[in-house]
């Protein structure tokens, strides 16, 4: 009996070998830059970090607002792959972890939201948030609004953040894959972005902040608060339903690639792509 047990892990530890051997490595593009992080280092834990952990291969775009040749301002980081009508036809899902927050150029930014339309998976990291907004981005957008194209991919839309402090982070739908079997936990001092409105975003955990009393100059008394919003979810966008992954938690190296932070990026883009099994486990041939 022992021995037909071991025959049977032995064939099937080769099975999975040989699945993975013979599965072409998921495409990802990782699209970084723009102002107030530190994209240079981010951008290579994140193509390291995923592909540890994925039977993947990751691509950079990187914009550099550092670089002598830059010359727009570091809220305008202009990505040359976006201009292409077809950008997307080489990657099975794109992560956009850009800051461009003065990007307003509609027709460009149209041609990123309409590869995400028309089917190909996002996952969306911190600052992307907070990207290609215009006109009166701090109210709530309305449907089909010129500037609501960007929020409607998010699913949920957001205009600002309070201050660096710890983010007490609660799971609030622990039966999805994504997220079945992590545990609660707070961050290092990040940033909590706000909610302003959620579209048809899905929550799958919350964050709290605990923000303390401030005192202004004229002596004006904020009383202590704690301040709650969703920070990580789920999207289904357009009508092909495309499959959308965000997290505002990552604004600092050391949260990037804290081995939690890496493991739900990597679910979300597996469930973006169809190949996170109910357990929370990549489809044969996806995990490592």
């Amino acid at each position: 009996m022992k021995l037909r047990s071991l025959l049977a892990l032995a064939l099937l530890a080769g099975l999975t070998t040989t699945l993975s051997a013979e599965q072409k490595p998921l495409r990802v593009l990782v699209v970084a830059g723009g102002c107030c992080h530190d994209y240079a280092n981010q951008k290579d834990i994140l193509k390291k970090g995923i592909e540890a952990r994925l039977n993947a291969t990751v691509e950079v775009a990187y914009v550099d607002i550092k670089a002598k040749d830059f010359k727009g301002k570091a809220t305008q980081p202009v990505f040359e792959i976006y201009k292409n009508a077809d950008w997307a036809k080489n990657f099975d899902v794109v992560i956009h972890d850009e800051c461009a927050a003065d990007i307003t150029d509609q027709a460009y930014v149209a041609n990123i939201v309409n590869a995400h339309r028309n089917g190909l998976p996002a996952v969306n990291l911190h600052c992307a948030m907070h990207s290609y907004r215009w006109g009166k981005f701090q109210e709530p957008v309305k449907a089909g609004a010129d500037n609501a194209s960007w929020y409607e991919m998010l699913g949920l839309q957001s205009t600002g953040h309070g201050p660096q402090l710890p983010i007490a982070i609660a799971f609030s739908d622990k039966e999805n894959p994504i997220v079945k079997g992590f545990a609660d936990w707070t961050t290092i001092n990040e940033e909590l972005y706000n909610n302003v409105q959620v579209l048809t975003g899905k929550g799958l955990a919350n964050g709290t902040q605990k923000v303390p009393e401030k005192k202004d100059k004229a002596g004006k008394v904020t009383p202590a608060k704690d301040v709650t919003s969703i920070v990580v979810w789920t999207n289904e966008f357009g009508p092909k339903k495309t499959r959308i992954f965000s997290t505002t938690i990552g604004h600092n190296n050391a949260t990037v690639e804290d081995a939690r932070y890496l493991d739900l990026v990597t679910r979300g883009l597996l469930w973006s792509v169809g190949k996170l099994e109910a357990d929370g486990k990549p489809s044969a041939g996806f995990g490592k």
